[in-house]
């Protein structure tokens, strides 16, 4: 076959970013300052990459709080950005709540004390598929044009963020608090007076942060200098109309471009024009940061997208290639919303929105879902964070380089998309070939060269060429240094480094498809060990070759250094690297691989899953094998690492009993709302037409457990006696329900009851491909209980 070398010219390093030109500062004094060049962050001095994700706390149990954080926190997630939701705090006017699960200062302070930044986002629009906003009806009432100077508009506006300012008082830069950015309004494009009146409103309030930021996408137009832009790129959307196909403004996101702007983001509440590659009018004064990269996406009633975990890994891996220095995530943790007291509080066609969104979920199919369940998406966005922990301060400052041959269009699939982000001497290289709904091809035989400035001179990688499988995506090394070894490349993902027994090891992911190569540079290398029974040593040209290594956990290359250090590399298989997780456990920094989910708590380290034992592995090990509930761990080898095993000894809770009550009537017709977009049925059609099933719930199910569903119709909602509990659209997803979430007395005395309404074969209602046509029939397919355990592990 015709071989395909694909070549890449590094350009000569840029000169130094623009520094001070903006007025920016950290609070004086601190120990870590942070600063923005025109190209990328810097904390301490040092560039810094920070990754953020969303989280709405007033959309989830307050008692939960902190153990949802750390979940985030193992997932690689460095700050928590969260709206501050008027109309959840001040639903009825002068009675502003900062209690229960609207309590946004202990909320701050739980992320301070697991070493989380926080990034409140003030408004006081937010959007966040709220009813009208977050603004509440009372202001909506009065005689003012909202999102403008109008005096009228700012007067209660100045009285909110006083109360604001007041829960987050002392929690600024100044007092060691974490508070290291505010966003004020949201995709507001066009009034940068506005915004710029919003900022001094909230700095008069007290609010402090060393960032002031603002939503950039959609053309928008900002004050000089006053806010720092941060974007955003979604794999679907919910907002664009049911027949209008996948949008092309989603479709750029899985190719290599230096275009920042998504123009498609809140397109339904603005003019938009799709742009093909217009100057950003920011990118010479600020560097590339987003907020709102898509950790999912929530369903309307007209439009209904499915998003796959891949689609989001394949999404955040190529905005790195693309230059971002600031990966943040919308949303990263799924929710509720709460239960209003005067009206329910969702986005909808009955306040004047274009959408309707359901009354109580705002799952997002994000990487944690509603419940905190974990998706595969965590596991993929944890990959990428993890290496960015290690190698975001080298990152940051590099450049992204696109190939001499680029996809022509975005209707292009059949040239490779790949970049380079580098230092002029040293990078990483970057392939994307995933997309949704239109699968990429193989590209067999294939090899890229990199051509380094000056007297770099170019490298040819792989040695022979690679196939790379169509759904791939992947990040590679160049010339990376480890310990006084220089690896100068290796056809594995780079993830993390671990100290483990004086050796610096770096820990790397193999993807599916393409066999693992290893180059050493000869001359920084004095001698080099191989796993037994695998792996081949061949010197070429300078270079010493690492073929025929099998990934796995035994998969370690010891490597001592020309300089007399001692260098590891370890390359595990795809489906191994996605279990690991790193942190401080039992008084050293481990690497720990885990099939279920894993926080690291101070002394103890937690595990959540649901199977009936509980089996993870640890590199480096602990003296003593640890007590996993107080029992002792069993201790097995397992490559490198210790694997530790526990039977749990919980029984499972066995199999719902869910009763036909009555059998679904005709799907009613649809009635048409906002922009002639289909509306959710009125609730005399559920009281009268859905489906009813009975769930008979267990008094003795264990914490922590799920009724989860698989169903067909349009739409679902639960009750315990009259009050909704849960609800969801059909897009062919699992359902699940929370049973810690319902009220205990009431569920034992009434049960709980479904009402699934049919979906009219004529809706013109997106939902996906896989399951059309499944939602006219409206029925319980089947039902499980599905228990999360928690499992603490402590020192032995």
């Amino acid at each position: 076959m015709t071989p395909h070398p694909h070549r890449l010219r590094v350009p000569a390093p840029a000169g130094p970013p623009l520094t001070g030109h903006l007025p920016f500062a950290d609070a004086p004094g601190v120990p870590d300052p942070i600063e923005v060049t025109s190209r990328w962050l810097t904390r301490g001095g040092r560039p810094w990459f920070p990754v953020s994700g969303e989280f709405h706390y007033s959309r989830y149990p307050a008692g939960e709080w902190e153990e949802e954080l750390l979940k985030m926190k193992a997932g690689g997630v460095t700050a928590v950005a969260a709206y501050i939701i008027w109309i959840h705090h001040e639903e009825t006017e002068g009675r502003v709540r900062f209690d229960g699960d609207r309590d946004l200062r202990r909320f701050a302070e739980l992320c301070a004390r697991h070493g989380l930044d926080f990034v409140p986002r003030i408004g006081p629009w937010s959007h966040a598929e709220v009813r009208n906003g977050g603004l509440p009806d009372w202001l909506l009432a009065r005689d003012c044009t909202p999102r403008t100077d109008d005096p009228a508009y700012l007067e209660p506006v100045r009285a909110w963020f006083a109360a604001i300012a007041e829960q987050l008082r002392g929690l600024d830069r100044a007092h060691g608090g974490p508070i290291v950015a505010i966003q004020v309004e949201n995709e507001l494009y066009d009034r940068p007076g506005h915004l710029l009146t919003l900022k001094h409103m909230a700095q008069e309030a007290g609010m402090s942060a060393p960032l002031w930021t603002s939503t950039a996408w959609g053309g928008v137009q900002l004050p000089p200098d006053e806010l720092l832009p941060l974007y955003g790129g979604y794999t679907e959307t919910f907002w664009t109309e049911a027949d209008s196909g996948w949008p092309e403004t989603c479709r750029k996101h899985f190719f290599f471009t230096h275009q920042r702007d998504d123009e498609g983001i809140g397109a339904d509440l603005r003019p938009t024009t799709v742009r093909g590659g217009e100057p950003d009018v920011f990118a010479d004064r600020f560097p590339w940061a987003t907020c709102e990269l898509g950790g999912g996406m929530a369903v309307s009633y007209h439009r209904r997208p499915r998003v796959d975990p891949d689609d989001i890994g394949a999404l955040g891996l190529t905005k790195i290639g693309c230059g971002s220095v600031w990966q943040g995530f919308y949303m990263f943790h799924g929710g509720t919303n709460p239960a209003g007291e005067l009206t329910t509080l969702q986005e909808s066609h009955a306040t004047g929105y274009p959408n309707d969104l359901p009354v109580l979920t705002y799952d997002f199919q994000a990487p944690l879902g509603e419940y905190g369940q974990y998706r595969r998406t965590y596991h993929e966005l944890r990959l990428q964070h993890l290496m960015l922990a290690d190698f975001g301060h080298a990152v940051a400052p590099m450049q992204s380089v696109l190939p001499e041959r680029q996809p022509a269009a975005q209707d292009d699939r059949e040239t490779l998309r790949w970049a380079v982000r580098s230092d002029g001497t040293s990078g990483f290289l970057f392939v994307n070939n995933h997309q949704p709904h239109e699968p990429l091809p193989d590209h067999p035989d294939t090899s890229f060269t990199v051509q380094f400035p000056d007297s770099g001179g170019e490298l040819t990688l792989p040695s022979t060429p690679i196939t790379v499988p169509r759904g791939a995506y992947f990040c590679w090394p160049l010339r990376l240094e480890v310990a006084g070894l220089r690896l100068e490349w290796a056809t594995a993902q780079p993830v993390c480094t671990l100290d483990v027994d004086g050796r610096t090891v770096l820990v790397l992911a193999a993807t599916d498809g393409i066999a693992p190569e290893l180059a050493l540079d000869a001359a920084t290398v004095a001698s080099v060990g191989v796993p037994s029974g695998s792996g081949n040593i061949t010197p070429v040209g300078g270079r010493l070759l690492l073929t025929g290594l099998r990934p796995g956990t035994d998969a370690l290359v010891e490597v001592e250094t020309a300089d007399g250090g001692r260098a590891g590399l370890l390359v595990l298989d795809a489906a191994t690297a996605r279990t690991a997780y790193r942190g401080e456990a039992w008084g050293a920094e481990r690497l720990v691989l885990c099939e279920d989910g894993v926080v690291f708590d101070r002394e103890e380290v937690r595990l959540h899953g649901s199977r009936a034992a509980v089996s993870f592995a640890v590199l480096p090990a602990p003296e003593r094998a640890p007590a996993v509930d107080g029992v002792t761990a069993s201790a097995d080898a397992d490559g490198v690492f210790t694997r530790y095993t526990v039977q749990s000894g919980q029984r499972e809770g066995g199999t719902p009993e869910v009763t036909l009550v009555r059998p679904a009537g005709p799907a009613p017709e649809t009635v048409t709302g906002v922009q002639g977009r289909a509306s959710a049925p009125s609730d005399k059609y559920v009281d009268a037409v859905a489906a009813e099933y009975r769930v008979d719930v267990p008094d003795d199910l264990p914490p922590g457990t799920l009724l989860r569903l698989h169903w067909t119709g349009d739409v679902g909602r639960a009750y315990v006696g009259d009050t909704l509990v849960a609800d969801q659209f059909f897009s062919g997803r699992v359902w699940d329900i929370g049973l810690d979430r319902l009220p205990a007395d009431a569920l034992r005395a009434d049960g709980l009851r479904l009402r699934l309404l049919p979906l009219h074969a004529d809706a013109p209602v997106y939902v996906p491909e896989q399951v059309a046509g499944a939602g006219e029939t409206a029925a319980v397919v089947s039902a499980e209980w599905v228990t999360s355990r928690t499992w603490t592990v402590r020192a032995g």
